[in-house]
């Protein structure tokens, strides 16, 4: 078995590999170090880096890499620029005004209505969008950015899924839902994810084969066409519309809180996959195959995220499994500590939605950070769903 290297990585990742102090926006930094290691793969992970062209800079060292380049990654780092692709591709999505003035903002604020929705075209790590029946505060978040995309609302359930792509063919994971508001009943502003869980019972029949036919597919298409290809993780946000399947939104990596309860569902080894992708070989990869239970990740923050998050607080209890590190590092005196915003994303799984809850609040529960906080209501509605179809089926 190989060894896993990680850079810069955290107190998490040291307990199941080897943390590397780097710069990851330095492509040269990485490429060098990722040679010195000689790696077989190499993972770029976070939007930023990608968006820099990190994985151009190992590519160029002749590494495989499973992320997209820089101008591939733009499908994430410019919304206009998704836009643009899904148009030319015709993928559904909502209809949307680039505004590079407030006097386009507002008059596309009144175009399209309310609720307003306002998003920073560039990357705001989850919270450069708002939803919100006020005007005035839509005006005011449109203020706050650079280049402003204004979108009509989409009312229905959102649907995460995810994708790997060698630039040709892709791979398709189960669907996913993520909560991305701050507290519970999907109250405060948004995040970059407070919980998600996975499978979906309430999901239509045949949802990923639709999104990989009209979204996912097209795409790759798309880029490839334009000399660009797509080779990593796109991740679409969909929006189950009265109208059909819409995108919200494109991610050029894996997104975090669906990868921790989708990856603790999956069997198939995910590295030979990744490879298979940075390789150009993904179609001679079998489909991946997934375990039949449930899995459910709450995602605890602290105190004041997403305005201000407070560090250095002590965490305790946090060495149980499937306990994910994010913002997390050790103090001078070796103590766990939180360091940002999203501290811990902690995964509890069972045959059924309803056991996998309890298993994630009964580590939750476990877990102490002062002024930490955590919703109590993710995957609430989907296990009361799931139990019923249950009984349900029990007496037909």
């Amino acid at each position: 078995m190989g060894a896993v290297h990680i850079a810069p990585g955290n107190p998490g990742t040291a307990l199941v590999g080897v943390n590397h102090p780097v710069d990851i926006m330095d492509g040269r930094a990485v490429a060098e170090l990722a040679t010195a290691l000689g790696a077989d793969l190499v993972v770029v992970g976070p939007e930023a880096p990608l968006v820099a062209g990190v994985a151009d800079a190992v590519r160029a060292a002749g590494i495989p890499v499973f992320g997209p380049s820089a101008e591939a990654a733009q499908l994430e780092g410019s919304k206009a620029f998704a836009k643009m692709i899904m148009e030319a591709a015709g993928v559904p999505t909502a209809a949307a005004r680039l505004c590079l003035s407030m006097d386009e903002v507002v008059a596309a604020l009144d175009e399209y209505g309310a609720p307003y929705v306002v998003k920073d075209d560039g990357l705001a790590a989850g919270k450069g969008v708002i939803v919100t029946n006020d005007r005035d505060a839509a005006i005011r978040h449109a203020a706050s950015c650079g280049r402003v995309i204004i979108e009509e609302f989409l009312d229905g359930p959102e649907v995460s899924l995810f994708a790997l792509s060698d630039g040709v063919n892709v791979l398709a994971f189960e669907p996913a839902q993520d909560f991305k508001r701050v507290g519970d009943g999907d109250a405060g502003p948004n995040t970059g994810g407070m919980g998600a869980y996975t499978p979906l019972p309430w999901a239509p029949n045949g949802l990923t084969d639709e999104v990989v036919a009209t979204v996912i597919q097209p795409t790759i298409d798309e880029m490839r066409r334009r000399g660009t290809p797509f080779v990593g993780l796109l991740y679409a946000g969909l929006a189950l519309t009265k109208r059909g399947l819409r995108v919200v939104e494109f991610n050029a990596r894996f997104g975090d809180p669906e990868t921790q309860p989708l990856l603790t569902r999956l069997k198939t080894p995910l590295g030979g996959a990744l490879h298979a992708a940075a390789t150009g070989k993904l179609a001679e990869h079998p489909p991946l195959v997934w375990g039949s239970g449930a899995a459910v990740g709450v995602v605890i923050a602290a105190a004041g995220y997403p305005d201000a998050p407070r560090k250095g607080d002590p965490i305790t209890g946090a060495e149980a499994e499937g306990v994910f590190h994010a913002g997390t590092a050790l103090d001078s005196n070796d103590q766990l500590v939180s360091a940002g915003g999203r501290v811990l994303t902690v995964v509890g799984t069972g045959d059924n939605l309803a056991e996998a809850r309890a298993a994630a609040y009964a580590k939750v529960a476990q877990i102490d950070l002062p002024g930490g906080f955590h919703r109590n209501d993710i995957a609430q509605w989907a296990a009361e769903t799931d139990l019923r179809q249950a009984q349900e089926s029990e007496t037909e």
